[in-house]
């Protein structure tokens, strides 16, 4: 059976039950080095009829978030979340874990959206997962949380004017272990931690990661709530 037809059933078959380093609080299923879609080439890939599965790894960024918000239940208890580009859902889950007020998770790849829903089901937490590409949407969360989206060019161009643009009303975070296409500009350092991956995810055993408040475009009122 596909992923398309049942893309649950190919995440249970291709991933396993695992625990991010440094947020061991969350469950998830996540590709290791025992499951078939850890080395799998992009051919495979195509046969099955999936994107790159980004949703199987807790990426440093998402860690980060997620520890963050942990750590510090305040930053979302009773507010409005989006945790934009969500990959496995890391952050989503640790903002309904810490008391949010409503968790919504956007991901454009369907795989994604089945994989967020099964790892907060098996985190026993509420977060609604969307398809919807909400790149110029008008906010309508207090919060938006971005783990490790600025990897490409094109995605980068896509979606920063909007994040500047929603920190008009909003505050967004960006969460970043060094990426090259990463923006210097309108970037405020939160914290930095260096975020424990693997050799076969990253090209060293540890990411040296910053959580950034995004300012808003310049003609705007930033928020008052600050991180």
């Amino acid at each position: 059976m596909s992923a398309r037809t049942d893309p649950e059933s190919f995440i249970l078959a291709h991933t396993s039950p695992a625990r991010a380093p440094l947020v061991p609080e969350i469950a998830l299923h996540l590709a290791t080095e025992i499951t078939p879609i850890w080395q799998a080439s992009e051919d495979w890939l195509t046969r099955q009829g999936i994107e790159p599965p980004f949703w199987a790894f807790a990426w440093p960024g998402g860690q980060l978030l997620a520890r963050h918000i942990l750590d510090n239940p305040a930053l979302v208890a009773g507010r409005r979340v989006l945790d934009f580009a969500a990959g496995c859902g890391i952050a989503a889950i640790a903002c309904a874990q810490a008391g949010a007020g409503t968790v919504e998770a956007a991901e454009i790849d369907p795989l994604a959206i089945a994989a967020i829903a099964l790892n907060a089901r098996t985190n026993g937490v509420a977060v609604t997962a969307t398809g919807e590409d909400l790149v110029g949407t008008a906010p309508r969360w207090d919060l938006i949380l971005c783990g490790d989206v600025c990897y490409e060019n094109p995605m980068t161009e896509h979606i920063l004017p909007w994040l500047r643009d929603a920190a008009r009303t909003a505050e967004v975070w960006i969460a970043d272990p060094g990426r090259a296409y990463l923006p210097r500009a309108g970037l405020h350092p939160i914290l930095t931690r260096d975020v424990p991956t693997t050799r076969e995810l990253e090209d060293r055993d540890t990411r040296r990661t910053t959580l950034y408040r995004v300012s808003p475009s310049p003609e705007a009122t930033p928020p008052v709530r600050g991180a």
